[in-house]
Parts: structure tokens; sequence; C-alpha cells
């Protein structure tokens, strides 16, 4: 049997999904930077999704998005020594929150 090279082979042995993904995105200083979440044992990785309803269901309507392929997401985030990227996660934790309002004190007069 010929051994295949592996841009010959049919079914790659890293799979991404065909096509871009929906990559969630937050305001930066020149524009868009691309969100970086954790794993559930604390590494850092790039999330990327397969459909706009993947993302909503998970992040909510709210939250802004992209189109990259998954191979532009991973050279993104590469530098920042971000090696995963997680495609469809199902399950994230809500932002963090103060328990209690945040509320001003008065100003003081010194006179």
């Amino acid at each position: 049997m010929a051994d295949i090279l592996c841009g010959e082979d049919p079914e790659p042995s890293e799979r991404f999904p065909a096509g871009p993904l929906f990559v969630p995105v937050r305001p930066g200083p020149s524009g868009c930077a691309a969100r970086v979440f954790r794993t559930p044992l604390g590494d850092r990785t790039a999330v990327g999704f397969t459909s706009e309803t993947r993302l909503i269901a998970t992040l909510g309507p709210e939250q802004a998005w992209i189109r990259l392929a998954a191979s532009a997401l991973r050279a993104l985030t590469e530098p920042l020594g971000i090696a995963t990227v997680t495609v469809d996660p199902q399950f994230t934790a809500r932002p963090a929150r103060p328990v209690h309002p945040v509320v001003p004190a008065p100003a003081l007069r010194v006179g």
C-alpha cells in the first residue's frame, strides 16, 4: 500500500471546521480584539463558533463577533502564548460582577 502524504490525505489529522469561524471580540484601542477565554484547567484559549446561533446561545445576543479562519485566529493569538483554539464551547461562566453595587462615597471638603 502506498504511503499517503499529508497534503494528499483526504482527512487531515488536524480537524478544523471548514470555513471561517464566528470569533467573539471586544473593543480595543485599534478596533476589535479577539476575546481570550480560559479552559476549565485555567489555560488561555482562543474561541470560535461554527455558527452565529451557537455563539449567541453561549455568549448572548449582545456579543460582538467577526469572521476569521481557524488558522488566522491561531496566528493572531500565538504571539500571546495561546496555542489552543476551542471550537463551539457550550459553557461559559458569567462575567465577574461586584456582589453589591459600588456606591461612590460623598466628597469631603477640607476647609
